[in-house]
């Protein structure tokens, strides 16, 4: 569990070293041709932004599961009981852990599901979105490159 937390930690460092990159570029004696680089690290802050918060809420459903069935006062588990009142435990039978979406729903015995965090569902959205915006800007750095490469043939 520490491992997937000293993991997130030092991706939410990348970041933050990646981000500063994006900044330097406004400043002057920035590379040429300074619109690649910029989109490259962007990439490369927004990816790790999206593993430092997907491996953040993975150390959260692996804690879950680590502590199901793990000493006394284990099952149900913890995740499902603690900070629930009485009435959304009634009937609680088991849970549901899933690492892709992150996420870890407690199951009662009629069927019906409730998530044992709501954290998971921005999780969730945060890693997508993150990723998604890495993905079109390594397609924009290709772009970029590209059009640049075509503007100095057509000028030789």
């Amino acid at each position: 569990m520490l491992v997937g937390l000293g993991l997130s930690a030092v991706c939410a460092l990348g970041a933050l070293v990646a981000a500063v990159g994006v900044v330097a570029m406004a400043f002057p004696g920035r590379p040429e041709p300074w619109a690649v680089h910029l989109l490259r690290r962007a990439t490369g802050a927004a990816g790790w932004a999206a593993v430092a918060v997907y491996s953040l809420g993975l150390s959260g459903v692996l804690l879950s599961e680590h502590a199901f069935g793990n000493g006394a006062d284990s099952i149900p588990a913890p995740a499902c009981r603690d900070g629930f009142d009485a009435e959304t435990r009634q009937g609680l039978s088991h849970h549901r852990s899933s690492y892709l979406p992150l996420r870890f729903d407690c199951v009662r015995d009629d069927g019906t599901v409730y998530s044992s965090d709501t954290g998971y569902l921005w999780m969730n959205w945060a890693t997508a979105s993150l990723a998604l915006a890495a993905a079109l800007l390594v397609i924009g750095a290709g772009y970029a490159t590209e059009l640049r490469a075509r503007k100095s043939a057509r000028t030789s």
